[in-house]
């Protein structure tokens, strides 16, 4: 049996990894993005200029907010199972501009929560984030922790567990929640601090340090992410519980200043750098514990941050055509 995917975001960093993979390996894909200005649309179009070269990949540009638009799609193709990916990013920018958030993160999931109702898809994985565990103590980071937002962002995607939990109640659908830890690689998002330290380097510009330095992140790389997800979406649906919710990292956690120091190794070359006091809605530490996904999928992250560097490094020259 053909196993056709809605991917959300399908445009977006991990949506164009996992996309690319499942299309690889014979899925059908029907992807989904409102390739939004959030960052810069070029990047979107290019990595959408890739995917549209598989016979067997379908795209629609749609706001999961236009609910005639999603009802339609669903009404036409026979579709087995939801990826969910697509959601307004950024935890500072939540800070700032919250209506982006409520009508991506909170209209538009819960449209693809009555889509699963109205026409049965088996599964749908969806994405959550590590900011959902807010200030925490206690290392490493359990999915059984409470919750403890201290970002707009991170309680959307609170809003977004608690929804597919309740409507794991009333459907016949699985729910499965995947808490991403600070993913990162080539053909990243150029908000995200490795791409931005990196680019400042490039065009010997300062970098702002948040926090004096002190933050410490678990840095996941985005072909270990795309293998767990993968793996999970390979799985027949009888093997999950209603809902489920899983950690996604490396599983260990590394100083700010040690990924500075690492690229400044790498490159050669040091940064300029500028410090500056800890950032509303920003956490100090994650960490995460992936016992359980480990025990699932036997989920073994190969990529350490060194290697993941040099990885982003050398695909960031190339885009850039930088020789040095």
């Amino acid at each position: 049996m053909k196993k056709y995917i809605f991917t959300t975001g399908c445009a977006g960093f991990i949506g164009y990894h996992l996309t690319l993979k499942m299309l690889k390996n014979g899925y059908y894909v029907f992807g989904v993005d409102n390739m939004n200005n959030y960052y810069d649309v070029k990047i979107k179009k290019k990595r959408l200029k890739k995917l549209k070269k598989y016979k067997n990949f379908k795209f629609f540009k749609l706001d999961l907010s236009d609910k005639n638009k999603l009802n339609k799609i669903f009404k036409t193709f026979k579709i087995n199972s939801i990826v969910n990916l697509a959601a307004q990013a950024g935890v500072r920018y939540s800070q700032i501009s919250r209506e982006p958030y409520v009508k991506s993160n909170l209209i538009g999931f819960f449209n693809l929560l009555e889509i699963c109702k109205i026409f049965k898809i088996k599964v749908c994985y969806f994405a959550s984030t590590s900011s959902v565990y807010g200030e925490n103590k206690n290392f490493p980071l359990k999915e059984e922790y409470a919750t403890n937002p201290v970002s707009f962002y991170a309680a959307t995607k609170i809003c977004n567990e608690i929804l597919a939990q309740s409507y794991s109640q009333m459907t016949n659908t699985k729910f499965v929640g995947l808490r991403f830890f600070t993913v990162y690689g080539p053909n990243g998002r150029p908000d995200m601090s490795i791409y931005k330290f990196i680019k400042n380097l490039f065009e010997n510009k300062t970098i702002e340090i948040f926090n004096k330095g002190k933050h410490a992140r678990d840095y996941s790389y985005v072909d270990d992410v795309v293998e767990a997800i993968f793996k999970l979406v390979k799985l027949k649906s009888d093997r999950f519980k209603d809902y489920q919710i899983f950690n996604v990292g490396k599983g260990n956690s590394e100083p700010l200043m040690k990924k500075i120091k690492m690229i400044e190794k790498i490159t050669g070359k040091k940064f300029k750098k500028k410090f500056l006091n800890k950032q509303e809605g920003d956490i100090e530490k994650t960490h995460a514990d992936i016992t359980k996904l480990k025990k699932f999928i036997n989920f073994n992250p190969k990529t350490n941050l060194k290697k993941g560097l040099k990885e982003f490094i050398s695909w960031y020259k190339l885009e850039k055509n930088i020789s040095n």
